[in-house]
């Protein structure tokens, strides 16, 4: 039985570090938490009742230690860093400390996806056909790391011609990432829906689903939307995956909450075994929002807690529910409009939404720095509601109201895909955003909202004497003329921007409500010397006057920078080597992404300004392709 002399520390940051923190005090169970140098101000430290400095997260030793240290009953993983590391389990379990999570064996065995392949074939739960080399496998195919998920370690290879460049680049992503290299190939669906089932086990012999979650929305195998129940699926469906899953973690002798992963085949209706994810999933928000127990949502943390201090479940399958649609969407610090690049900066204004049947989890607060050492997830929207349309339009709304600025997220991005007719209509594969594109939202409307502020703004603003005050003899005050990225004319006596109809209806607090062109719209906007941001339904907009003093020096086509800070994982070329179009020059990794800096055209690499491990700042030179000169004919 839990009881208050039972101390958690919690090995992990963000806002999964504060969502098992506020279970633990709801249940009277005293938290520590862990804080590397870079996050010793962060939310999640003041969320805990205690603090324990590591000189990273991953750092086995010392965890285990300040567990120790600390004097903790048990350690809560959360999700990365070291929650599916056989060895972090096994160290704690040397340690007398609990975690809370599956035995180091199980994790060893279930954790790696080669190990739970070979024991999903022999529960009888179907997988994915695979080969051992390039030669053997009909095109295309999928390289992943055996060793941890999350996208990380995985590139899709369809050409023999490919094969070699991806298989190092997701090999080296996967050491980065697991500290394990080990590889996986396999058939890769085309069309498939990926289709995971909420498991608990306890100790005592009870296995339970909690039914299940569709993540096809995804990008390069990086979820970006979860929800659950499944959409597609149909009642056979659900019974072959929640029983295949069930008797997958008896099988294997599970114990503690786990996620079964399988991929639907759209064009065949087959179901496929993926893996197994040995701890608590990043979207298990919306099985909490959906699974009752008698009537009431569940919370998965605390029955993590309660497994792990040897609890029976104190209920049984029958016990269970499904109550409505709930749907999640990740927010990034990431420009999803200019390659999902990563993004750092300060966090200036941070609104997030409230309201009925909405649920966030974060970690970001005004103030907050962000940078690229760590993954670039800030936080969580979640919407419930009775049916899956209900939910998605809470969700659009929430999306609306949520703001950050000072750094770019892909809320706005977030946004337009949960209201766009293809994800209405449910009709998203795991390959669907590889190649479908969504636009980049429009800039009037967000412009003219920084305008009408600005002008406002200076009209009030008494500061020097000499300030024009629009006044002309016999006349309507002269419109305002606002610097954005373009001039801006703004009329307030006559209620327009650049001609078009404008009415404000009320602003405080840095929002602006107001009808342009006739329709109503809301933004959140924060007007400094030389810049002005918009927060306009997820996306943020930003404006900055034209430097006319600049010099505006081209650096021409051929030189590549940096599009985010990061470190410089390798260098292929050298000054004076000729190079073709689209040759890998070198490559660059930031929140364990990694980009390969391409040759724009063939021609001869004239400077190389990036060295191996090295640093780098956003816009750094890091090479410069000089194009061949053309022959005499």
């Amino acid at each position: 039985m839990l009881d208050s002399t039972m101390r958690v520390l919690i090995a992990n940051r963000g806002e999964i570090a504060i969502r098992v923190a506020r279970t633990c005090r709801r249940l009277g169970l005293p938290t520590v938490a862990l804080y590397t140098d870079l996050d010793a101000d962060a939310p999640h430290v003041r969320e805990c009742d205690e603090a324990a400095r590591v000189s990273s997260y991953l750092d086995i030793e010392e965890v285990v230690g300040q567990a120790r240290r600390h004097g903790c009953w048990a350690v809560h993983p959360g999700y990365g860093f070291l929650s599916e590391r056989p060895a972090f389990a096994a160290a704690l379990e040397a340690a007398g400390v609990t975690l809370v999570g599956p035995s180091s064996a199980v994790m060893e065995q279930m954790g790696r996806k080669d190990a739970a392949r070979e024991i999903a074939v022999a529960a009888g739960v179907p997988v994915v056909p695979s080969g051992v080399s390039a030669d053997e496998m009909t095109y295309p195919v999928l390289v992943k790391a055996a060793a941890g998920g999350g996208g990380k370690g995985m590139r899709i290879v369809r050409s023999a011609e490919d094969y070699d460049e991806a298989f190092v680049s997701a090999r080296r992503e996967a050491l980065s990432s697991f500290g394990d290299d080990t590889m996986l190939v396999e058939k890769y669906v085309e069309h498939g829906r990926h289709i995971e089932v909420q498991v608990l086990a306890d100790s005592h012999g009870t296995v339970l689903h909690l039914f299940e979650r569709d993540c096809s929305t995804q990008r390069r195998h990086q979820k970006v939307l979860e929800e659950a129940p499944a959409p597609t699926l149909t009642a056979e469906q659900r019974e072959r995956v929640t029983s295949a899953s069930v008797a997958l973690a008896a099988h294997v002798g599970y114990v503690n909450a786990g996620t079964v992963e399988f991929l639907l085949d759209s064009d065949t209706g087959e179901v496929y075994f993926l893996e197994m994810n040995t701890r608590l999933q990043v979207e298990h928000p919306v099985t909490e929002l959906v699974c009752r127990l008698d009537g009431r949502p569940l919370d998965l943390v605390e029955h993590q807690l309660r497994v792990a201090a040897g609890e029976p479940l104190s209920f049984g399958q029958d016990d269970l529910s499904l109550v409505g649609h709930a749907i999640e969407a990740r927010v990034y610090a990431e420009d999803s409009h200019r390659g999902f690049l990563p993004q750092a900066g300060t966090a200036s204004i941070v609104r997030w939404p409230q309201g009925q049947g909405v649920r966030v989890d974060h970690a970001l607060e005004p103030g907050q720095v962000v940078s690229t050492s760590y993954d670039p997830m800030l936080g969580k929207v979640i919407a419930h509601g009775p049916d899956r349309e209900s939910a998605r339009r809470a969700l659009v709304q929430a999306l609306d109201d949520t703001a950050v600025l000072g750094l770019t997220t892909n809320t706005g991005f977030l946004r337009a895909l949960v209201a766009s007719d293809d994800f209405r209509d449910a009709t998203i594969d795991t390959a669907w955003l590889d190649s479908a594109e969504v636009p980049a939202p429009s800039s009037d409307v967000p412009r003219s909202l920084a305008a009408w502020t600005s002008a406002m703004i200076s009209a009030s603003d008494s500061g020097h004497p000499f300030q024009a005050d629009g006044f002309r003899l016999g006349s309507a005050p002269a419109p305002t003329v606002v610097e954005l990225d373009r001039a801006v004319s703004v009329d307030r006596s006559a209620g327009t921007v650049d001609g078009t109809p404008f009415r404000q209806v009320n602003a405080a607090d840095h929002v602006l409500d107001a009808f342009v062109d006739g329709r109503r719209v809301r933004a959140v906007v924060n007007v400094q010397p030389d810049i002005v941001e918009v927060s306009y339904r997820g996306q943020r907009h930003v404006f900055t006057p034209p430097d006319r003093l600049a010099d505006h020096v081209d650096v021409g086509d051929g030189a590549l920078t940096a599009p985010m800070p990061g470190t410089v994982l390798d260098v292929r070329v050298t000054e004076g080597q000729q190079v073709g179009e689209g040759d890998v020059l070198g490559v660059l990794e930031a929140m364990k992404m990694e980009l390969a800096m391409k040759a724009p055209f063939a021609g001869t690499v004239t400077e190389v300004g990036a060295r191996v491990g090295e640093q780098v700042v956003l816009g750094a030179t890091l090479f410069i392709v000089s194009p061949d000169a053309e022959e005499d004919s």
